[in-house]
């Protein structure tokens, strides 16, 4: 049946042919701004990246049903695209690791504006140091917050300092919300810094997808709502059907042999169901193997007096590291490595699920969250996984979830789907935040 892609014979002139789009891969990624990727964020790099595979490998084919006449064969072919997409970001992230460990990753840049905005740019790149931008100092015109540190980074004096930091700094970060409206057009024109990045004044739009447009001289942002474009929907459903339905096929064996096992052991149904929030607000049934004891909420209550502490972890997090409720061994095993939620892939394939969106949370812990963000959860499809699990999984309070739900829904695209999924894969092999 491979016979047509994979030949018996494979000449040296094959390897050859695919040796020559590996090393075009390389100076693509480098024209891309793909090396050394600063402040590229991991969405837009796996986007850059596959786009890059796929035109080089295209190009690939396309040379050879045109010019070559078929000498490659298709299997190594496509082995080698299949490859050139899983490995190098691989190998990339392991690099980028160890030069962040190492403090031999990003370049020096200095903040303009000291205040809650600046704060809140520099905490977000000690978070995220792939961004690849290390600040080294803060510049703000209030004498009273000279000659201390913030964010563990020191105010510098004022802003009339920038020069001195041309020389020290790659960019300047330019925070405008904290500064006064007549400094920044001459600020703007004074700083020689390669780059100059500008946060604008407002917070809580969409940070992706975010074009600059010229308007007769004046700078306009085009912000896309990409939830609302039909075809970015049609998109996302043929996305969740053609990953959910493999994955559901293989998951059989492991959910019956789940079942059996909490069967054995604890009385009652193998699966539980729950009814909760779906889009536009209705009610979805949402399936689990089941990982808890049948009476487990009578057992809540005086575990929490007898552990005094475990009811404040439940009230911020709505999970405890030590849950009285859990079934031994199968139960921490499913809830460790989330294959309690198989069963909701067949939601997925009913289209009441997306692969990746916000989680359809029990009423008790959506009470706990302001109307409007319950509002806006309501206007996608909840999710087998979404930008909480992969980001802070069990560790994340509920001003963390919705933090990142408002993140994933402002800003969402195919690229962050596939990036969440990416992330989810290791989330669950390495079992973090998971309990």
């Amino acid at each position: 049946m491979l016979a047509p892609w994979f030949t018996a014979a494979i000449g040296v002139e094959q390897y050859l042919a695919v040796a020559v789009g590996i090393l075009l891969l390389p100076m693509v990624h480098y024209q891309l701004g793909i090396y050394p990727g600063y402040l590229l964020g991991p969405v837009e790099r796996l986007r850059r990246r596959t786009l890059a595979t796929l035109a080089v490998f295209g190009g690939l084919a396309a040379w050879d049903n045109i010019i070559a006449r078929g000498m490659l064969s298709r299997g190594v072919l496509l082995a080698t695209f299949v490859f050139a997409l899983v490995l190098p970001p691989l190998a990339e992230s392991l690099a980028r690791k160890s030069l962040v460990a190492r403090k031999r990753w990003g370049i020096p840049v200095v903040m303009i504006g000291a205040g809650s905005t600046g704060r809140l740019v520099v905490r977000t790149l000690h978070n995220n140091p792939q961004f690849g931008l290390v600040p080294i100092a803060f510049l703000d015109n209030r004498p009273d917050a000279w000659n201390q540190a913030l964010e563990n980074v020191p105010v510098a004096g004022p802003l009339g300092l920038a020069q001195d930091f041309e020389g020290r700094a790659e960019a300047a970060i330019v925070a405008m919300a904290d500064l006064e409206r007549d400094d920044v057009p001459s600020l703007l024109q004074e700083l020689n810094f390669p780059r100059v990045i500008v946060i604008p004044q407002f917070t809580g739009v969409a940070s992706l997808w975010v074009t600059a447009r010229d308007l007769g001289g004046c700078l306009g942002l085009e912000i896309k709502k990409n939830l609302l474009v039909p075809r970015n929907l049609a998109l996302k459903r043929i996305m969740d059907r053609a990953i959910a339905l493999p994955l559901f096929l293989m998951s059989i064996p492991v959910m019956a042999a789940a079942a059996v096992w909490i069967k054995l052991i604890s009385r009652g149904p193998a699966f539980h169901c729950q009814l909760r929030e779906g889009i536009d607000g209705r009610r979805i049934a949402v399936w689990k193997l089941r990982t808890m004891h049948v009476d487990g909420e009578r057992r809540l209550e005086p575990w929490f007096r007898e552990h005094p502490e475990a009811r404040l972890e439940w009230s911020r997090y709505f999970k405890l590291r030590h849950d009285p409720r859990v079934l031994p061994w199968i139960g921490k095993l499913l809830r460790r490595t989330s294959l309690d939620e198989l069963p909701q892939l067949w939601s997925v394939l009913k289209g009441e699920m997306s692969l990746v969106g916000p989680r359809p949370f029990p009423d008790y812990h959506l009470e706990q969250f302001p109307s409007e963000f319950r509002v806006q959860r309501t206007r996608v499809l909840p999710g087998l996984t979404g930008m909480w699990q992969v980001s802070a999984r069990s560790d994340g309070d509920v001003e963390v979830q919705e933090a990142l739900d408002t993140y994933y829904i402002r800003n969402w695209s195919p690229w962050l789907d596939l990036y969440i999924l990416a992330r989810t894969v290791s989330a669950v092999v390495m079992a973090r935040g998971a309990y």
